[in-house]
């Protein structure tokens, strides 16, 4: 696990230093990646930026659990989530 953590904000900072934009453009610009990419996923679309990253939506089927504590059988609703898979850019930054 990673002792350190990179929040919104200083990610945020350290893209406006690169870019030389303000940390207001630069956060508008996150928002609206985040707003674009969820949208594009709820509509069953997979959004990819070749060699960095690839989301996309997956559908999870109908099926029978059980309780732990009681051993009770549960039906457990077919539902939707995000796969989000590592692109080999950065596969290969993590192994340096």
């Amino acid at each position: 696990m990673a002792d350190k953590t990179l929040n919104r904000s200083e990610l945020v900072a350290e893209v406006a230093k690169k870019t030389g934009e303000t940390q207001t453009a630069v956060n508008g610009v996150l928002d609206a990646v985040f707003e674009t990419v969820a949208a594009n996923i709820a509509e069953g679309v997979k959004v990819t930026v070749p060699g960095w990253i690839a989301f996309e939506r997956t559908d999870r089927a109908a099926r029978t659990g059980r309780n732990p504590q009681t051993g009770e059988t549960l039906n457990i609703p077919a539902s939707k989530g995000v796969k989000v898979s590592a692109g080999s850019k950065l596969k290969a930054a993590v192994k340096k």
